[in-house]
């Protein structure tokens, strides 16, 4: 045991290190991210969430299984689905949009789309009790991805975090993300920074097998190693290697870009989804 302890500790020893390369970049001032989220991509995610009526729940979501096809011929759906825990009656959907001025075509389209605002809008809107939305960019190195098979559940986790920007929190925020990110856990399939609602807000969307192996491989990712007290107060300045095999070693990682994101986290919420048989991302 003393053996396997001080051979963690020489690890976290050279993690922690920073390599003369880091350490001269670090003496440069300079922005981690873009100081914004929209990059060079005009191309924008809405995310929606409606709040439905407890004895209309089942209702609503029959009517939009058989009415889907109205609004999919206006723009692009990329996922919806039903909120199973993080929330009670509850769908969540998100749609793609090239451009501001698309998504208010799109809009006025629906408006004059008789099929629509007959066979589902009247109906529907008395359904619900709250609709909300946010307009997102995906964050600089996000690439929105399949799931590696269908099936599966769904966790969004929305992280508030402190005023400043991906240029202050940005490279923190990705190190966590990735340190989540590893062989027998989930797998992430995009972050997205809010543009409009609230800002300095923003979202991972990830994929699991099923809610018992999220709970299980996060139980076993954040378990607390014994050897945690001895480095957690050494300089946040580190090089991690994300592509070591070890399992203690992602731990080890895991648990140093925790703690430098934590710094800038303000709050953070999540919830656990189930697709819709209609929603693409199944």
């Amino acid at each position: 045991m003393l053996k396997l302890r001080s051979s963690w500790l020489r690890a976290a020893a050279v993690l922690l290190r920073p390599s003369p390369a880091s350490a001269a970049a670090a003496a440069q001032p300079r922005g981690h991210l873009s100081s914004g989220p929209q990059q060079k991509d005009t191309t924008f995610y809405e995310l929606r969430t409606y709040c439905i009526r407890p004895e209309q729940n089942a209702a609503f979501l029959k009517l939009t299984n058989e009415k889907i096809h109205l609004r999919t011929a206006h723009s692009e759906l990329i996922g919806y689905w039903s909120v199973e825990y993080g929330g009670l009656n509850k769908v969540f959907h998100i749609w793609r949009y090239g451009s501001y001025s698309q998504r208010a075509g799109v809009r006025a389209a629906l408006a004059q789309d008789p099929s629509w605002m007959s066979e589902y809008v009247s109906v529907a809107l008395p359904m619900l009790t709250s609709q909300d939305n946010e307009v997102t960019y995906l964050v600089p190195w996000s690439h929105l991805q399949q799931p590696p098979k269908e099936g599966g559940v769904y966790e969004l986790v929305s992280y508030q975090m402190s005023p400043g920007g991906p240029t202050v929190w940005g490279k923190d925020f990705r190190a966590a993300i990735g340190a989540h990110d590893v062989p027998g856990y989930g797998k992430v399939l995009a972050a997205f920074h809010n543009e409009f609602g609230l800002l300095n807000r923003v979202h991972a969307l990830w994929w699991f097998e099923s809610a018992d192996q999220r709970a299980d491989s996060a139980t076993e990712l954040t378990r607390i190693p014994e050897w945690w007290p001895q480095v957690r107060d050494a300089t946040p300045t580190f090089t991690c290697r994300w592509t070591v095999a070890s399992a203690d070693d992602h731990q080890l990682c895991f648990w140093l870009a925790v703690r430098s994101s934590a710094t800038h986290l303000v709050s953070q919420q999540n919830q656990l989804m189930f697709p819709c048989r209609f929603s693409p991302l199944k």
